[in-house]
């Protein structure tokens, strides 16, 4: 008998909420799983490493990129099944495995979709799906959450960017793999475990998160003229062609600020540092996804 638990954000929703989750989940032949709703005292890292000491066969993960970011660094290598409900408002990784925002849907693909080993990133010893990064993509960040993310959505990051299109570089020296990429002023680094880290915009071109490498992208764009010029190539799928976007891949990176500077992970702020280590953990999560789903095959 297939033990099914769900870890709940209970600030975030979609569709008829978790009453609809519990009704759904209770048609399918399971009217009590294992229910850890986050609070104060019990963050989703406890929640998942509950699951899976109760012998949770799939976990269901309800809450935006956050929280899903927390359960990932929590079970990753425990063989753990993460099935996503995407009840945030970037929802990165549920839009790169092609999870729908529909409650029916995504937990008929908890329950029955196939079953997807993936690579994790970790940065200073933290797990991420999907991305992490510093620079002006945490301003945006910042900016996103003075109360226009949940009014406005993906577009609160296009207007807080727009707003630090004058944000002064920072000096950054970045290793790959040990050797020197770059050494000197960039307006951002991203590092990503697929290819849309920003929604349905497509930054890096062939990525896929079962490959064993991360891919590294630093921006020189200095001013609002470079800047806008940037924007353009990566909203047309052509970040690559700018000449003020640097890209590789590797298995390891570091990247040492000349001062403190904040970053994300997989869309949450964390303290500032001066030195970024970042590696790729090969294998590290199971993931839910669609059976034969062309998005998941290619995420």
């Amino acid at each position: 008998m297939t033990t099914v638990a769900v870890i709940a954000n209970p600030g975030k929703s979609f569709g008829g909420g978790l009453p609809e989750l519990r009704r759904v989940l209770a048609d399918a032949g399971f009217p009590k799983p294992l229910w850890y709703e986050l609070a104060e005292h019990r963050p989703a890292s406890t929640c998942a490493q509950q699951a899976v000491a109760a012998g949770a066969d799939v976990i269901f993960v309800w809450g935006g990129d956050g929280t899903v970011q927390r359960c990932v660094d929590a079970v990753a290598g425990s063989g753990a099944v993460l099935a996503v409900l995407p009840a945030g408002t970037g929802n990165l990784l549920a839009t790169n495995l092609g999870i729908p925002q529909d409650i029916p849907g995504a937990v008929e693909i908890g329950l029955h979709g196939d079953r997807r080993v993936l690579d994790a990133g970790t940065v200073n010893g933290e797990h991420f799906a999907v991305m992490t990064g510093a620079g002006m993509d945490v301003l945006m960040l910042q900016g996103a959450r003075e109360g226009l993310k949940d009014r406005f959505g993906r577009a609160s990051y296009l207007w807080s960017g727009a707003r630090n299109l004058t944000a002064k570089p920072v000096r950054a020296t970045v290793e790959v793999d040990g050797r020197r990429f770059h050494d000197g002023k960039i307006t951002f680094v991203l590092v990503g475990n697929v290819k849309d880290v920003f929604g349905t915009i497509e930054v890096f071109d062939g990525s896929r998160p079962d490959d064993g490498f991360l891919e590294l992208g630093v921006v020189t764009a200095k001013g609002r003229t470079q800047w806008l010029r940037t924007i353009a190539r990566v909203v047309l799928g052509q970040a690559g062609d700018s000449p003020f976007v640097l890209t590789t891949r590797g298995t390891r990176m570091t990247v040492t600020f000349d001062a403190p500077t904040a970053y994300e992970v997989d869309g949450d702020l964390r303290s500032p540092e001066t030195l970024l280590r970042i590696e790729v953990r090969p294998n590290a999560i199971t993931v839910c996804v669609p059976a034969f789903h062309p998005a998941a095959d290619d995420a």
